[in-house]
């Protein structure tokens, strides 16, 4: 569950931007301010039902977003560039300014 949380929030994260007023205060409310279903609905005088459905297809978006446009599976490639070249600079004891330099301008890139 935590894994799916987490996707759902990298995608959530990259997609927010394309999302409807509606669709994205009903996803930070559930996954990342943890309201439960009830409390959303009792916040916007709606059925628990209708919160379900929506956060539910809202999902099925972000999964879409992320089929067509793959931002999220670039980032984490990045990362684990950046994380190797990180990890051979530090095991060959290699240091070269530039390169760390470059390194992290890459890790400022995708902080965003």
């Amino acid at each position: 569950m935590l894994e799916k949380t987490t996707r759902i929030n990298m995608f959530f994260a990259f997609y927010q931007p394309l999302l409807t007023a509606k669709q994205s205060e009903y996803m930070t409310l559930y996954y990342e301010d943890d309201y439960s279903l009830g409390e959303i609905a009792e916040e916007y005088e709606i059925s628990r039902q209708a919160v379900y459905d929506n956060i539910k297809r809202t999902v099925k978006i972000l999964e879409t977003y992320e089929e067509k446009l793959g931002l999220v599976a670039v980032f984490k490639k990045q990362n684990d560039i950046v994380t190797g070249l990180r990890h051979q600079i530090t095991e060959n004891q290699w240091e070269d300014p530039k390169v760390t330099a470059l390194l992290n301008e890459l890790d400022e890139i995708n902080l965003y």
